[in-house]
C-alpha cells in the first residue's frame, strides 16, 4: 500500500534535503562504492515526489543514504542508515490489524501504516542482512521487517537486530511494541 498523495517539498526544502543527502553520501562512500552523487542527484531531481518520502525518512531520524543501484531497473536504493532504529518510528506494533486487535495500551501507530504513509517499504530479512554488511546497525535497538504471510496469519511478526557481532531474526506477536523497536525503510528512486 503506497502513499498516493502527491506531496511535494518547497524548492528550499528540496535544496536543503539534497545538501544533507550529499554530505551524508560523501561521508559514507563505502555504502555505495562506484556510485556517483551527480547521477543520484539528477535522478532525485527528476523524481521530486520521491524527495517527500526521503524527507519523511530524514524527519523521523532514519538518516537515509544510497546503499545500492539496481542495474535491471536503473533505480538507486535509499535505506535508513541511522545507527539505531529511527527514533521517530519506535514504540509501534507491526501492522494495522495488530493495532486494531489491541484492547488497551495501544501504540500510536504501526510500522506498516507509517511506511505506507511515508511511501517506503519495510526491509525484507535479506535487505536487512545486506544493510548490516555496510556497517553495524541496531546494536541497542531492533527493527520490524517484512513478515511472510503464513507467519502473520498466525499472529506473529519478525524483527531483527545485531548482537554479539551477529544478525538475529526473531519473532513476536504482531501487536507487541517496545520503546527500542522501530523499523527501517527502503525506497527505490
Amino acid at each position: 500500500m503506497k502513499n498516493t498523495n502527491k506531496q511535494e517539498l518547497s524548492t528550499e526544502e528540496q535544496e536543503e534535503l539534497l545538501k544533507t543527502l550529499k554530505t551524508r553520501f560523501e561521508k559514507n562512500m563505502k555504502r555505495h562504492a562506484g556510485i556517483e552523487w551527480m547521477k543520484v542527484q539528477a535522478k532525485l531531481e527528476g523524481n521530486t515526489e520521491k524527495l517527500y518520502s526521503i524527507n519523511e525518512m530524514e524527519m523521523t531520524e532514519g538518516e537515509p543514504d544510497v546503499i545500492g543501484y539496481d542495474e535491471k531497473t536503473g533505480e538507486y536504493l535509499f535505506c535508513d542508515c541511522s545507527p539505531e532504529s529511527p527514533k521517530g518510528r519506535r514504540s509501534i506494533c507491526y501492522d494495522h490489524t495488530a493495532l486494531q486487535a489491541r484492547k488497551e495500551h495501544k501504540p500510536a501507530d504501526s510500522a506498516m501504516n507509517m511506511a505506507a504513509d511515508m511511501g517506503i517499504d519495510l526491509l525484507t530479512e535479506e535487505q536487512y542482512k545486506a544493510l548490516q554488511e555496510l556497517g553495524s546497525f541496531d546494536l541497542k535497538t531492533s527493527s520490524w521487517i517484512q513478515t511472510p504471510a503464513e507467519i502473520r496469519k498466525l499472529g506473529g511478526a519478525l524483527f531483527c537486530d545485531r548482537r554479539y557481532n551477529h544478525i538475529f531474526t526473531y519473532h513476536n506477536g504482531a501487536d507487541s511494541y517496545y520503546s527500542a523497536r522501530g523499523f527501517r525503510g527502503m525506497l527505490r528512486v
